[in-house]
């Protein structure tokens, strides 16, 4: 308080003016009541040090304040910012500041820039729980198995899962850590570090299809709701799932052992004649055609047009081209007379290939039923197994015969191009895994090529 005396000595009065000032805990309570921000100087070291210890603030935006807690020992940021909705603010830590190391903390403008990409991210998220909850990587992963075991359901016209239910119930979903995160806090970390902890026991190969899988489950899921996801999740997919740092397996090595002489692949296709005629006109139309197992259980009887001596071999449905088309495959008289009781007096729109399907009448006892198109390629597995050690062929995949049809395609000098029409693949696949039958097969064509360059042997040939 100040007193304030004014007036002449031979006056006959005096005006006392008194007047306060208002103490630092006042202004204090004014700050709070107006909603005004007593900035601090918080923007160098120096200016930091003379702070004393506490939290300190300055305004960097609108309602969003860059905040400074001094400790004994240096000090950290953080941000604050206003919330209409719930009427105060909300702070979130961003890290150390530069008080007394330079690696691994913030200076004033990375706190500033950390600050302001933590408000957008935090307001993206509001504006996201508005329209609803964001899948978290759970959701995602179960829609995608749903939807793999739908489209595999409607390929094959009865109730089935697919391969994709099995590998991401086993390598993902057991992940909780992974499965509970949104997708709009998914980071490229969390992926790296899911697929470091994949089994390293698995080949190279097995865990780049188990990322891919995961890959397909992400990116749906982006595609359903990329306006409430972050601007770069698609890039945090792609770089997070990276097999970077693996081992590759070629595949020209995988496949050596995969490519049959035409002898092996002949007694392979007799041999399952005999032991079961379903399984060896099954075995007769891969070895013959080269195609998927997938395309030949789709086969109706219209497609064998043996009097043209061809089979209309339906398109994969693999990969996004799912096109209802067919590939003509020529094929010779023995698989022409093979196939003709499956043709013989039925109708077009059967299934050619079928097999016997059996029902159980006791504890351990099945008998024939009925007949009916072949299922899935398990179907497959155990008569192949036996097939193969009764041949001694270890390791050989029922695979090997679309293989061994294209390298006989090559080696025959078809074109490139026809071989892969005929198979229903592209020619960078064709050049991509079977370079080295390529340059084999095309020996006699590159000999032609060679002529005599030195003079002497000009000379003698003439």
């Amino acid at each position: 308080m100040i007193v304030i005396v004014h007036g002449r000595p031979t006056a006959a009065f005096y005006t006392v003016i008194f007047v306060f000032l208002p103490s630092q805990t006042t202004l204090h309570r004014q700050d709070q009541m107006t909603r005004r921000l007593v900035e601090s100087p918080i923007t160098t070291r120096s200016a930091r040090a003379a702070l004393p210890i506490g939290l300190h603030w300055r305004g960097i935006d609108h309602d969003i304040h860059l905040g400074y807690r001094k400790g004994r020992a240096g000090g950290r940021w953080l941000v604050r910012w206003y919330q209409q909705a719930n009427k105060g603010y909300k702070r979130i830590e961003l890290g150390d500041a530069d008080d007394v190391f330079d690696v691994g903390t913030l200076d004033y403008r990375a706190a500033t820039q950390a600050a302001v990409a933590a408000v957008s991210q935090a307001r993206k998220k509001l504006v996201a729980d508005a329209v609803g909850p964001v899948p978290t990587v759970r959701l995602s992963v179960e829609g995608y198995i749903a939807a793999r075991n739908a489209r595999k359901s409607a390929t094959e016209n009865r109730e089935t899962k697919s391969d994709a239910e099995s590998t991401l119930k086993k390598h993902v979903l057991g992940d909780e850590a992974l499965c509970s995160t949104r997708l709009d806090e998914l980071s490229e970390g969390q992926l790296v570090d899911w697929r470091s902890a994949l089994d390293p026991s698995l080949k190279a190969s097995r865990r780049r299809r188990i990322a891919n899988d995961l890959k397909a489950a992400l990116n749906a899921a982006h595609r359903a709701d990329r306006r409430r996801l972050p601007a770069d999740f698609a890039e945090t997919i792609k770089v997070g799932l990276a097999a970077e740092g693996e081992m590759v397996e070629t595949g020209e090595v995988a496949r050596d052992n995969q490519i049959l002489d035409d002898d092996i692949v002949r007694q392979i296709v007799s041999t399952a004649i005999e032991q079961d005629p379903d399984l060896g006109r099954m075995i007769l139309c891969l070895a013959a055609t080269g195609a998927r197992f997938s395309q030949l259980r789709r086969m109706k009887v219209r497609d064998a047009q043996l009097s043209m001596r061809r089979l209309l071999v339906p398109h994969s449905r693999k990969g996004r081209n799912r096109s209802a088309g067919y590939s003509p495959v020529r094929i010779g008289p023995d698989v022409i007379e093979a196939l003709r009781p499956m043709v013989a007096g039925r109708r077009a729109d059967e299934p050619l290939l079928e097999r016997w399907r059996h029902k159980q009448v006791g504890p351990a006892e099945w008998v024939r039923d009925r007949r009916g198109e072949w299922t899935s390629a398990a179907e497959l597995t155990r008569p192949w197994a036996a097939l193969c050690e009764k041949l001694g062929l270890g390791g050989v995949v029922p695979y090997a015969l679309r293989h061994s049809s294209i390298v006989r395609g090559i080696a025959a000098g078809l074109p490139i191009r026809l071989v892969a029409a005929m198979h229903d693949t592209s020619v960078a696949m064709i050049e991509k895994h079977y370079s080295r039958w390529i340059v084999e097969g095309l020996e006699d064509l590159t000999a032609r090529a060679i002529i005599p360059l030195s003079g002497a042997t000009v000379s003698q040939a003439a």
